[in-house]
């Protein structure tokens, strides 16, 4: 396998294990179409049910990664932080 000069992350969730790639340098490592083509996939199931939440005027859960902490985006632009549970 062709090594690269990013770090090399991967994630475990349950028996499966996921390699994670840079966004910034995707050609940094072998890509293949069909994974090209599931990453596309992807966003865009991601993408639509917010577009769609957005145009009906609903609220978006979503994530400050500086805070680390979920918040929830009215569509006056207010945000809402979650308080956190222990």
């Amino acid at each position: 396998m062709k090594k690269s000069n990013f770090i090399d992350k991967k994630i475990k969730v349950g028996k499966f294990t996921s390699r994670v790639i840079d966004a910034d340098n995707p050609s940094s490592v072998d890509v293949t179409r069909e994974d090209k083509e599931l990453d596309l996939r992807a966003t865009a199931a991601v993408k639509a049910p917010i577009k769609r939440a957005k145009v009906c005027k609903n609220p978006i859960a979503k994530y400050d990664t500086r805070k680390m902490q979920a918040y929830i985006e009215y569509p006056d632009g207010r945000k809402e932080y979650v308080k956190k549970t222990t």
